[in-house]
């Protein structure tokens, strides 16, 4: 797991229901406080599971584009905030 990046999962109110969000991405709406908070545990477990080493890309705030390979065993640490 990686040491130095950490996802917190925050319930929050959202879009006329309860949603939760990790920095300042929203997951769907979830009609009740205790759908949003299980699903957003659930999430937040399956951040941790190892995968396999694969291949992303991605565009930055600068509209540069990045390839990189991303580890299946370097997962981050997560908590969820209620």
């Amino acid at each position: 797991m990686s040491e130095d990046l950490k996802v917190v999962y925050t319930v929050v109110q959202h879009d006329g229901g309860w949603a939760y969000k990790a920095g300042d991405t929203y997951s769907e709406t979830f009609a009740s406080h205790d759908l949003a908070l299980a699903a957003a545990r659930t999430a937040a477990r399956e951040q941790t599971a190892p995968g396999s080493d694969t291949g992303i890309s991605y565009e930055d705030a600068n509209g540069v584009w990045h390839n990189e390979l991303a580890h299946g065993e370097d997962r981050p640490e997560t908590s969820v905030e209620d």
